[in-house]
C-alpha cells in the first residue's frame, strides 16, 4: 500500500530553513557518513514527489538538471512557475485531501514523498494524510526560520517511534508512524 512520507532535515530547534529561507546551513552534512546512502535507498521507494511552491523554486535555484525527473512532481501552487523541461511538473491547487487520492495514484507502488515545506506538510498532517516522518535532526540551532510543520495551528497529533539512525557528524535521524486516531484540536 503506498504511503505519504514526509522526509525532511531539520534544525536541532525544528527548522527547514533559516530565517531568510535559505538552506546553506544544511549542506555541509551532505557528506556525513552514510547521509547520501541512505537518501539513495530513500529515493528508490519513491513513486511520486508533492512539495509547495518555494520548495520547488528553490530546487529550480540549484544548479543543475532538476533531480526527479524520472518521478511526476507535483507543486501546490496558485501562481505561474515556470516548467522545467523534460520532467514531469504538474501544478495543482486546491485542498490536499481532494489531490491526495491523485498523488497516492501517480506514485503507483511506491511511496508519495512529501518534500515540504513545512506549511504543505502541516495542511496534510492536519487532514491525517502522513503515514510517516523521516526527520533527519542537524546539530545546528537557527533560533528562527521555517518550522517542520508550518503554523497550522493547535493540533494535537501522536507519533510512534519505529526507527532511529545515526549517521555522521551528529545527524540522526527519527523515522515516527502517524497515529491517525490522535489528528485532532
Amino acid at each position: 500500500m503506498t504511503q505519504t512520507q514526509y522526509f525532511v532535515a531539520a534544525s536541532v530547534d525544528g527548522y527547514i530553513a533559516d530565517a531568510q529561507g535559505r538552506l546553506d546551513w544544511l549542506t555541509p552534512f551532505d557528506s556525513a557518513a552514510g547521509i547520501r546512502e541512505h537518501y539513495e535507498r530513500f529515493l528508490t521507494g519513491v513513486g511520486a514527489l508533492v512539495m509547495g511552491s518555494r520548495t520547488y523554486e528553490l530546487l529550480l535555484n540549484h544548479a543543475g538538471p532538476w533531480p526527479y525527473a524520472d518521478r511526476p512532481t507535483f507543486v501546490f501552487t496558485r501562481r505561474a512557475l515556470p516548467r522545467v523541461a523534460a520532467a514531469d511538473i504538474r501544478f495543482v491547487e486546491g485542498a490536499v485531501a481532494d489531490v491526495h487520492p491523485a498523488l497516492l495514484a501517480a506514485s503507483g507502488d511506491k511511496q508519495l514523498w512529501l518534500v515540504g515545506g513545512g506549511e504543505l506538510a502541516g495542511q496534510f498532517v492536519r487532514c491525517g494524510l502522513v503515514d510517516e516522518l523521516w526527520l533527519s535532526v542537524i546539530p545546528v540551532v537557527l533560533g528562527a526560520g521555517a518550522p517542520v510543520f508550518g503554523a497550522f495551528g493547535a493540533v494535537h497529533v501522536a507519533l510512534s517511534l519505529g526507527e532511529l539512525t545515526r549517521f555522521g557528524g551528529g545527524v540522526v535521524e527519527l523515522r515516527y508512524r502517524f497515529e491517525r486516531a490522535a489528528v485532532g484540536g
